[in-house]
């Protein structure tokens, strides 16, 4: 009968220990899981140096898009491939065929369907895309009639 009880008692804390751990597990990966979310959720506003960070209206083309242009373009679209984008370069930008942007239509302007990868090539073909801030900025500046300000 003790044989019994004791077995039954181990069963009992095994069973304890093996929910506990189950709950501990869980809560650690709960835990990670939030803190994944939170570090890539908010990785497109995280500012280091030089990084151009977009207002979400009022997008001026020579205080944004032309220094977005600039430190992340310019390294080939120099005049080796067009559009030529050297400052300052709103008119190569805007008379470029095929047309690029379309003023008034953010979302149907080639230009952003070239950044965010609904056209091809994808660009920039190769390095660290431009993040959601800096497309969507070039987007909203496209739908705000993409003036040369």
């Amino acid at each position: 009968m003790k044989s019994q009880s004791t077995t039954l008692n181990l069963r009992q804390n095994l069973a304890t220990f093996i929910i506990m751990q189950t709950t501990a597990i869980k809560q650690i990966f709960l835990l990670l899981s939030v803190a994944f979310l939170l570090l890539t959720a908010c990785k497109d506003q995280l500012v280091t140096e030089g990084t151009i960070v977009f207002p979400d209206s009022s997008v001026s083309y020579g205080s944004h898009i032309e220094p977005l242009f600039t430190t992340r373009c310019l390294g080939c679209h120099n005049g080796a491939y067009p559009p030529n984008l050297s400052p300052p370069s709103y008119s190569a930008l805007v008379t470029y065929q095929p047309q690029l942007i379309i003023p008034g239509q953010g979302n149907n302007s080639l230009l952003v369907q070239l950044l965010d990868g609904r056209a091809a090539p994808i660009m920039p073909p190769s390095g660290e895309m431009l993040n959601q801030n800096q497309i969507n900025g070039i987007k909203t500046w496209i739908d705000e009639g993409a003036l040369n300000n």
